[in-house]
């Protein structure tokens, strides 16, 4: 046995009540070596991220509700400078983009807020979050010692900052915002690459946010040389071993990624609780004192904000509030569990000394104790494949591998991250007709192929995509003519037309024909494709749709990465390859729907709407527009759009994004079932492989009008408008498992003088949302079954009357193994 001892100063600990007030605002925030120290105290944050633009203001009040219910002390999220301002010097604050609305909703809830101004955000978010107007500023580098990047960075962190002092909203002037960010996720690697200049950036961006004045302290992510007083922060699935770069600094974990983020034709990731539990217990075991979830709720990519690019609309990233709002169980219930437990040990935590004993090969306990005789343990085991049986303190314990155990007291286990005792809750989308109602007719318009209006150029060669739209649309028009004679073609070929694009998709059209479309992925945005053709003799005309899907959101130089085609040629003629890159290609920025704005609300004395009894189907480059009716009930709303290809939609002139249901890759990486016993990375656990990528995408429910709602699509090459549904999103159905070696004790009520020597059995308790009831059992056993929510089965040993049982009663309070099914 191997031990080891150190111990922490003695400030200002004061014993802490287990049921303590919510936060709301404070006075004072300042730091010491091992934690936040707010109003003269050590404090343990649990924070979740919720981004505001990713969701509607009508929703925030009911997500922040859900955060604090699951045990969250404070809230944090990104600022999207992109979103504000829109030009140099014109902001916008409305709507979804209502940072002082937000950070209000989180005060009145009385919770506290970090503020991660950036204001480069990555985030998956279009550009990173910085403006694309930016760019074209003569002479502007980004992220670098560049001084017109710096002039307007500093200029907008002042904006920001001013007008949280406005509203009186740092914790210095009794707000609620605790600490602010500055860059993100710059050091290292980002650092090294602009070398001197890069240094240079970063240190300057330290002093500028200190020379703010806030009163709160502020941090930099993935900076290890973050100079005093700016605190370095860690980004990752782990932080356990992380340092900060003094011991003066508290140990910050500012990303814990519960899930990851998806991409078009890419299968979708998920992150088990199990492992995003034993990540948080460990980083609480070994020091930490500021955890934050990116993200505890994702939301959605609304409009044109994805990045990636190929980013999906849907930013769920398995949270512990999915899309839609709902709480995603057992993820958001097992963690609420955790932070729980963890409170229970806050003031032991910080204000006590703490020493490591090993308990075998790779087990281990971290033992803290404190002056008012308060004993908090962990015990952990980081064995990644073996369940061990462990003897600490003269009692055993069982670990199962690749968890954590927390003992409040040194000796009873209120949690472990490995035993799941909350539901499991299966979340289906029951489809909705869009027209309840009376049907309505539909109204169409048909984009020109090629060139509309005027042309912007003509220009002989290639122009790269992003730098001529500026990113005001996806899209650009590239067109050209050609001639061939009557011989043209090759014997026994096929003329194919070869395009190579730094990306992001095409569709080609030759005589107003669409021939073909291809794309890049997630992984690679430039492709290359060969399409078959069928010529005609004399002038043929090549119109090429370019299309963007998110603009590269970090990395080095991530601005210059450009868009569009870099070579287009015909091959399988008789006379060999024709080269058209050096045509002359005449260019048109945007769609002529797009021009007249075709998807804003009051478009009925619109002429170019031209009513259809029916509408046409398998159609390329054509707008939709329909009158829809509400879904009915209260449930969340997503569209159902598998029927069409790939495009946008709004409802009422709200964008609700790009629409694509890609089919994902078919490769062998998803699997029935998930371990989550070991180190997880984003490639480890995922589904859907081979279905479309999304499906459905989320429509707020406070963008319907009680009556006359316009629905309109534009889809860029063809579909089944007639068969667009809404859906709402319910739970279907509740289903557990608890054993006898699952900890008994409620951390709700858990006080010293429990003991686990009782007879007090592990309980599990299935319930269904607000407003709907249980409707029957489908499955209940009590004994040694197997299996998974929907797929349970019956074991070797199994009570004849378990089903019976569980019929009878609504609170079930179990021991021994006991799985249960309910339909809500």
């Amino acid at each position: 046995m191997a031990a080891a001892a150190a111990s922490f100063a003695a400030l200002p600990c004061l014993l802490l009540l287990l049921l303590l007030p919510s936060f709301g605002a404070a006075s004072n925030v300042t730091y010491d070596h091992r934690s936040l120290i707010i109003d003269g105290r050590r404090r343990l944050v649990i924070s979740t991220s919720i981004h505001y633009p990713r969701s509607v203001p009508e929703m925030w009040p009911k997500l922040v509700a859900e955060a604090k219910d699951g045990g969250a002390d404070c809230i944090e999220t990104y600022v999207f400078w992109n979103g504000h301002e829109i030009a140099p010097g014109q902001y916008y604050f409305e709507d979804r983009f209502d940072l002082v609305r937000f950070v209000k909703v989180v005060r009145d809830a009385g919770l506290l807020l970090i503020l991660r101004i950036g204001p480069f955000v990555a985030a998956e978010w279009n550009f990173g979050g910085v403006p694309v107007w930016l760019h074209y500023v003569p002479g502007t580098v980004f992220r670098t010692n560049n001084e017109p990047f710096k002039s307007h960075m500093q200029s907008f962190t002042t904006y920001i900052v001013n007008m949280m002092k406005k509203e009186q909203l740092f914790a210095s002037q009794g707000g609620n915002i605790i600490l602010a960010q500055i860059e993100n996720e710059y050091g290292g690697y980002l650092e090294q690459y602009y070398g001197t200049a890069g240094k240079a950036y970063a240190m300057w961006a330290a002093s500028m946010a200190l020379a703010q004045n806030t009163g709160v302290p502020w941090i930099m992510c993935q900076q290890p040389d973050a100079p005093d007083p700016v605190i370095n922060t860690c980004n990752s699935f782990y932080c356990d071993n992380f340092q900060p770069n003094s011991p003066t600094k508290p140990k910050f974990w500012t990303e814990n990624w519960p899930g990851w983020f998806q991409t078009f034709g890419e299968s979708n990731p998920h992150r088990p609780p199990e492992d995003v539990a034993f990540a948080v217990a460990r980083f609480f075991e070994k020091g930490g004192s500021v955890q934050n979830y990116y993200v505890y709720h994702g939301g959605t990519n609304f409009g044109r904000t994805t990045g990636g690019p190929f980013i999906t609309t849907s930013y769920d990233y398995d949270a512990p509030i999915d899309e839609y709002g709902l709480r995603r169980f057992p993820k958001w219930a097992h963690l609420k569990e955790l932070h729980k437990s963890i409170k229970l040990c806050e003031h032991t935590l910080l204000c006590g000394n703490t020493s490591f004993v090993s308990l075998g090969p790779k087990q281990e306990a971290d033992i803290y104790t404190d002056q008012s005789g308060g004993c908090v343990a962990f015990l952990a085991n980081i064995d990644s494949d073996k369940d061990k049986v462990v003897t600490f303190r003269n009692r055993q314990y069982d670990l199962p591998a690749w968890s954590v155990s927390i003992l409040p007291d040194c000796k009873n286990v209120v949690f472990n991250t490995a035993k799941v005792q909350s539901q499991t809750s299966m979340v289906v989308m029951v489809p909705e007709s869009l027209q309840a109602a009376k049907p309505d007719r539909w109204s169409i318009f048909r984009e020109t192929t090629g060139i509309w209006g005027k042309n912007n150029f003509i220009r002989n060669g290639f122009v790269d995509h992003i730098n001529t739209t500026k990113d005001t649309t996806d899209y650009l028009w590239y067109t050209t003519s050609f001639s061939v004679d009557g011989s043209y073609s090759s014997k026994g070929t096929q003329a194919v037309l070869n395009i190579d694009s730094k990306g992001h998709g095409v569709h080609a059209f030759l005589n107003n024909e669409l021939i073909g479309s291809a794309y890049g992925n997630g992984s690679q945005s430039s492709f290359t494709v060969g399409l078959p053709i069928n010529l005609r003799t004399g002038k043929n005309d090549l119109a090429l749709l370019s299309m963007t899907v998110g603009l590269q959101n970090a990395g080095p130089s991530y601005e210059w990465i450009g868009a569009g085609f870099t070579n287009v040629s015909i091959s399988g003629l008789k006379n060999g390859v024709v080269d058209l890159s050096s045509n002359n290609w005449t260019y048109k920025i945007g769609l002529e729907g797009e021009y007249y704005s075709l998807f804003k609300p009051d478009q009925r004395s619109n002429k170019r709407w031209v009513p259809q009894s029916e509408p046409p189907k398998n159609q390329p480059l054509t707008w939709y527009k329909v009158n829809v009716d509400v879904p009915q009930g209260d449930d969340p709303v997503g569209i159902d759009m598998l029927s069409m290809g790939k495009g946008l939609a709004w409802l009422n002139g709200n964008a609700i994004g790009r629409y694509w249901p890609r089919t994902s890759s078919t490769d062998n990486r998803c699997t029935p079932s998930c371990n989550y016993r070991g180190t997880f990375d984003p490639n480890k656990c995922r589904t859907g492989c081979g279905q479309p990528t999304q499906r459905w995408y989320h429509v707020p429910r406070s963008w319907f009008h009680p009556s006359g709602n316009t629905l309109v699509v534009f889809e860029e090459k063809g579909g089944d408008p007639t068969k667009i549904t809404f859906s709402r999103r319910v739970v279907s159905s509740v289903c557990s498992f608890v054993s006898e070696h699952y900890p008994s004790i409620d951390a709700e009520s858990w006080d010293k003088s429990t003991t686990n020597d009782a007879t007090t059995a592990a309980k599990v308790q299935l319930s269904c949302p607000n407003g709907k009831n249980i409707s029957s059992v489908k499955f209940a056993s009590l004994g040694n079954p197997s299996g998974t929510c929907r797929s349970y089965q019956k074991g070797s040993c199994h009570h004849p009357n378990s089903l019976s049982v569980v019929e009878k009663v609504k609170f079930l309070q179990c021991c021994s193994r006991f799985l249960t099914q309910m339909r809500t």
